[in-house]
């Protein structure tokens, strides 16, 4: 049997149309086939002006989200050249779909003694005035204006597109990537942060100290980094219940040594506000003294803010803390403007602070860790680069949740988990959290 040529379909197509009777139920059905078809150029054209216009800020904040929309958002930017040709493709396909059912509508409803001439002028009027208004103009004004949510409006239908499209799409890609290797084009312009921290390296490596260079390097990951990657986790927060008298409240005071703490009412989902231990000063001597007049309103950010901005905040807000809450509005853990500076001029000591409170290290290649410890403050002390779990990690920031996105299942004492040459081994356990945790950098063969 034998194939139908493209050519042949079009032409079986326009005959199939022409042989249509223009009835009532007719014009109905092409208007709204038509009014269809300009819905989903619309998504399409808007889906393109969305996606291409998300900034870092607001793809970080699409991996914090939980829902559906959002990973199919993440999984389409992954890929995109083929989320670009399968846009293209699907709105040329929509837009020539328009056409002709559009024209095959008004010639149907046209006087068929009209010149033929007044026919082509308007066809070509209405096609172009549907397709210009609302499939480019209309969409790409709201997408630009509203780009979040376009995107996660419009993911369900590119991903069924992505789908449909993906051999055209596909052969498209592998076309425009053959060109430009032919052409010898070079992605000159797209420097990776370690083509950066090296050029820091070698123009300032040879006359500043070891903890300049860091600094530099800690600037350039700066403006990248969210609050939930350098956050203290709920775990590790120590807070006082709304509940207590003043003498409790100040023994608690004293016993983690903090200037701010959290007040919480039953859980720390319920947080009343923060405390500065300097505001007991005046009242250490009042036996039952009310303390609660001494709360201040907390400052809450989501965990998917950016520390960049955070900063911003801090400095025009005059505060130094704040609590970090999730999507659903519960406490995820604490931030302070310590633990920001931090990511750019290293680990600040104070009296406070003991040596070695989450690591120790054994020699060269063996460290030990507490599972607490953030994936980011690892990578700072072993001087790697925190993009090298970064596909492995999932949503996790400390070592205990990069053991078990890894191993995929809570793992046992002494069981070891491997990722490329560093071996992971669980220490201790308590309940259901990895205390500490060995690791073993293996040398690789040069």
């Amino acid at each position: 049997m034998g194939s139908i040529s493209d050519g042949e379909s079009m032409q079986l197509l326009f005959s199939l149309l022409q042989s249509i009777s223009f009835t009532a139920p007719t014009v109905t059905l092409l208007s709204v086939i038509i009014f269809l078809l300009l819905i989903m150029t619309g998504i399409t054209a808007g889906a393109e002006t969305a996606y291409f216009s998300l900034t870092a800020k607001d793809i970080n904040y699409l991996k914090t989200k939980e829902g559906q929309s959002a990973i199919q958002c993440i999984q389409l930017l992954e890929q995109p050249k083929m989320l670009l040709a399968t846009i293209v493709v699907a709105n040329n396909f929509i837009n020539i779909a328009i056409v002709i059912t559009t024209n095959q509508l008004i010639t149907g409803l046209l006087p068929a003694d009209l010149p033929t001439i007044y026919s082509f002028l308007i066809q070509v009027i209405a096609v172009t005035f549907l397709l210009v208004l609302f499939g480019e103009v209309l969409p790409k004004v709201y997408a630009t204006q509203n780009n979040m949510r376009m995107a996660l409006f419009s993911a369900p239908i590119i991903k069924v597109l992505f789908s449909i499209f993906k051999p055209v799409s596909s052969l498209l890609v592998n076309s425009s990537n053959f060109i430009e290797k032919r052409m010898g084009s070079k992605q000159a312009n797209n420097i990776s942060n370690e083509d950066f921290e090296h050029a820091i390296e070698l123009t300032v490596g040879h006359t500043a100290t070891k903890e300049e260079v860091n600094i530099f390097k800690g600037i350039l990951k700066f403006g990248n980094i969210t609050a939930k990657q350098i956050m203290r986790t709920r775990m590790d927060v120590s807070g006082i219940d709304y509940s207590m008298n003043f003498e409790a409240v100040q023994a608690k005071a004293i016993e983690v040594g903090y200037s701010r703490l959290p007040v919480y009412d039953d859980s720390l989902d319920t947080i009343k506000g923060v405390i500065h231990t300097k505001d007991f000063l005046p009242h250490t001597d009042e036996v039952n003294f009310n303390w609660h007049s001494l709360i201040r309103n907390a400052f809450f950010v989501h965990e998917g803010k950016l520390i960049e901005d955070l900063l911003t905040e801090f400095q025009q807000k005059r505060i130094h803390f704040a609590i970090v809450v999730d999507e659903f509005g519960g406490t995820s853990g604490i931030i302070t403007l310590e633990d920001i500076m931090e990511e750019i001029i290293g680990d600040i000591k104070d009296e406070f602070d003991e040596d070695d409170l989450n690591y120790r290290k054994i020699d060269e290649n063996n460290y030990i860790f507490e599972g607490k410890m953030l994936i980011n403050d690892m990578c700072r002390v072993l001087n790697l680069q925190a993009e090298i779990f970064e596909d492995s990690r999932g949503e996790s920031d400390s070592i205990a949740g990069l053991i078990l996105e890894i191993s995929g299942r809570f793992p046992k004492i002494n069981e070891t988990v491997s990722f490329k040459e560093y071996k992971f081994t669980v220490l201790e356990l308590e309940k259901m959290r990895i205390k500490r945790v060995k690791l073993r950098i293996q040398e690789t063969e040069q």
